[in-house]
């Protein structure tokens, strides 16, 4: 793996709000390797979600660097596509034109930066048709979004992003809105999607044991307001995974503890009563 693909070089994320300045960030500094899976974990108000729309060029930094391939990220691009929680799915379109939107609007016209021609409509197709099939949606191509279960729309969203060939995939909680047998079936999928693809990843999660289980390395942010990198855990599982072989492994469990013990005893989280 390469040290350094992603780079986040001292950055810090302040807002302002009708009650002043909030600093949401501080002092972030991570480096994500080509093909590795980090997992951004901690309690609500943390600022995972803003650290993955800051990488995802969404929003710009108040202080520090963000680096991509060695290119400083100053907005969104191809290179960095994005799941969140609610698919985002345009709902009179059916799956098969959802994703075919997004390879479109990618691979439909020269690209200035790589100088490639644009792509023929069968060869946009072919890209639909191949993404659709990874995540095991070619059969319900031609529904629409209110045709089919919630899991299903969270398949159409990862297909889309995977679809335009992202060096980075970004994902937001994206299976925090399902009931646990659907979470569990994806979580499944989405390894091994990224065994195949060797896609590199970063991932906001609630969830300790999607984190333990997904990721190559867990990021634990401390609480808000001005959070910060607290601890960096790195996941020595062998890959590919599989949750059941993984209930009773020491290891396994060792690293569950530690994230454990990092959110609830020393980043204990007290809710404030207004």
């Amino acid at each position: 793996m390469s040290a350094k693909f992603i780079e986040i070089q001292g950055v810090e994320q302040t807002f302002k709000t009708k009650k002043g300045t909030f600093p949401a960030l501080r002092d972030i500094n991570l480096c994500v390797a080509r093909g590795e899976f980090v997992a951004l974990i901690g309690h609500s108000g943390c600022g995972k979600s803003t650290l993955l729309n800051l990488i995802a060029g969404l929003t710009t930094p108040t202080a520090g660097t963000l680096l991509c391939a060695n290119r400083e990220i100053a907005g969104p691009g191809p290179e960095r596509a994005v799941v969140f929680q609610n698919h985002s799915l345009l709902p009179w379109l059916t799956c098969y034109e959802n994703v075919y939107l997004g390879v479109e609007r990618v691979f439909g016209k020269a690209s200035k930066s790589t100088g490639a021609a644009s792509e023929t409509k069968a060869q946009l197709k072919d890209r639909t048709d191949a993404a659709l099939a990874l995540v095991g949606l070619t059969a319900a191509a031609q529904k629409r979004p209110g045709e089919i279960s919630g899991g299903m729309k969270q398949r159409v969203g990862i297909a889309r992003a995977l679809a335009m060939e992202p060096k980075v995939l970004l994902m937001d909680e994206p299976f925090g809105a399902l009931d646990a047998l659907t979470r569990a079936k994806l979580q499944d999928e989405l390894l091994d999607i990224v065994q195949r693809t060797h896609s590199t990843v970063v991932m906001v999660t609630h969830d300790v044991d999607e984190a333990v289980l997904l990721a190559d390395k867990i990021v634990m942010m401390t609480n808000g307001p001005a959070a910060t990198i607290g601890e960096v855990l790195l996941v020595d599982l062998p890959r590919p995974r599989n949750r059941v072989e993984l209930a009773d492994n020491s290891q396994y469990l060792h690293y569950r503890k530690a994230v454990i013990d990092f959110l609830y005893t020393r980043q204990a989280h007290v809710e404030k009563v207004a």
